[in-house]
């Protein structure tokens, strides 16, 4: 009799262990599936505008509009990239920016940029870069080169914006005043976990 209780007994703990797992699979499934689409859903535009406004400081109606015009044309990038950079360019120029990379629902990490440019002018500047990062599944996926997109610079409001694409990945880097002419020119852009003063 004790034993028949005691296997009585067995059979009920793994039958309701059994059934908890059962009915509690989809919900953990579906708690798993929306925290991963909320990551990678992206960032929103008010959330783009907002983190824009904190970085430059204010939002402009040059900047709402070109980041506008961004979403209107790519949809919401699931990450961005903030952080300043200084140029120099006689015909031929170069690039140098650090900052962060902020994937949608992730810590922000270090990163820095360089690269070669052909620019429209002479001269030396510093400017902020705020970039909009399209089809990003992990941030080493952006240690690579990017070629500048042919004929995608526009001007908006004083905010000039250009795309820079390697396969699937679209950058959008926004420059504004001064900055505009390092964003005026052709070429590619190097990003790297570390500082490296070759430009190529």
């Amino acid at each position: 009799m004790k034993s028949n209780h005691l296997l009585s007994s067995a059979y009920r703990f793994f039958f309701s262990a059994g059934l908890a797992l059962v009915l509690g699979a989809p919900a953990a499934l579906a708690a798993s599936t929306d925290t991963n689409t909320s990551a990678s859903a992206g960032f929103t535009k008010e959330q783009v505008l907002a983190k824009a406004d904190g970085f430059f400081g204010e939002t402009t109606a040059g900047l709402a509009k070109a980041i506008e015009k961004l979403f209107a044309e790519q949809g919401s990038p699931n990450a961005v990239i903030y952080g300043e950079e200084v140029s120099a360019a006689i015909g031929i120029g170069v690039r140098y920016g650090q900052g962060e990379v902020e994937l949608a629902g992730r810590a922000p990490e270090p990163i820095f940029w360089q690269g070669p440019s052909l620019g429209f002018d002479m001269g030396a500047n510093a400017a902020k870069v705020f970039t909009l990062v399209y089809h990003l599944k992990s941030t080493e996926d952006l240690m690579q080169r990017f070629p500048g997109v042919d004929g995608s610079f526009y001007v908006v409001a004083g905010v000039g914006v250009n795309y820079q694409q390697s396969g699937e990945m679209i950058l959008a880097p926004i420059r504004t005043g001064v900055g505009l002419r390092a964003g005026a020119s052709v070429g590619y852009v190097h990003y790297t976990r570390k500082k490296s003063w070759l430009p190529f």
